[in-house]
């Protein structure tokens, strides 16, 4: 096969941007240079990886499951060419990190800034996504390792314990439950429910609990992000369960929240693939990570 670093790194913008045009301005080429790139990267491979319309570039199944290996392929490129470039210094380079939302909100900031204090040479970039598209990442080999929620299914991960969070319980002011120091989860049997949907690393456990406890849940509307379940429960849908991580509660909210009991929490850890060993960079902060504090009731057990 005949085919260019250039077209690879053409395609890859189209793909990350969903347009030639966007595409085009990202890489500093004209939109026809853009197209004829990916024309010959399809002809080159003898598959099609992109399906264009008059509003919208698509990948196709075989572009998109080239997308995750090309990035890291053309990552580790970037990163042993500077590694050359500024050979003698150990810890430079890009470092990623899969994370999910409320992890990203309450931790990833405190990590982020520790890096750059610590090791100001490296690039320390995270993804934000849900816990099922960071694993997927991380199983792909797309980023250096993840800040997850103990996943049900470990084969092939390596994981490292880094805090616990309890769940609590939130409805608005005028709930019948409002202003109880905490409730029971009994008292949630058959109570109209808005929660994160399965994508999420805390509804696998939260479906864990209910059952444990005999409870049978009336989910009324389930939710990709607790800002979502935030306004759907302000609107008087229903009550919601979620990981404390989520709080604080949005300002000037007629919403509350409380303890739930017994206390039940999910685990938040580090992963890695099992057979894939970190960057010196990577390992670098992984170990970084592992060594910080969390403050407060949020700190591992």
């Amino acid at each position: 096969m005949n085919y260019s670093l250039r077209q690879l790194r053409v395609f890859l913008a189209v793909a990350r941007h969903g347009s030639f045009s966007r595409a085009a301005d990202a890489v500093g080429l004209t939109q026809p240079a853009v197209s004829r790139a990916v024309a010959d990267f399809e002809e080159a491979l003898g598959v099609r990886l992109l399906d264009r319309t008059t509003r919208e570039v698509l990948l196709t199944d075989a572009g998109e499951a080239l997308v995750p290996a090309l990035e890291r392929l053309l990552g580790q490129l970037d990163d042993t060419l500077e590694e050359t470039r500024q050979l003698g210094e150990r810890y430079r380079g890009r470092v990623v990190i899969a994370s999910a939302p409320t992890i990203s909100a309450r931790l990833m900031p405190l990590y982020v800034a520790a890096c750059a204090r610590r090791y100001p040479d490296i690039r320390l970039s995270v993804r934000d996504n849900v816990q099922a598209d960071g694993l997927e990442q991380i199983r792909a080999g797309a980023v250096d390792f993840g800040v997850l929620i103990d996943p049900m299914a470990r084969e092939g991960l390596t994981t490292a314990p880094l805090a616990t969070d309890p769940f609590c319980f939130v409805c608005r002011c005028d709930h019948p439950l409002a202003g109880k120091s905490s409730v029971p989860w009994s008292a949630l049997d058959g109570l109209p429910l808005v929660l994160l949907d399965s994508a999420s690393g805390s509804r696998p456990l939260i479906d864990q609990i209910f059952a444990r406890h005999g409870i049978a849940p009336h989910v009324v509307q389930e939710m990709g992000h607790s800002a979502s379940v935030f306004g759907m429960v302000e609107a008087g849908i229903g009550a919601s369960v979620l990981p404390s991580f989520s709080l604080p509660l949005p300002a000037a909210s007629s919403l509350v929240s409380c303890a739930l009991t017994p206390a039940e929490e999910r685990r938040i850890v580090m992963v890695r693939r099992e057979d894939r060993s970190l960057s010196p960079s990577a390992a670098a902060v992984w170990e970084l990570v592992q060594e910080l504090q969390i403050p407060g009731r949020l700190a591992s057990s």
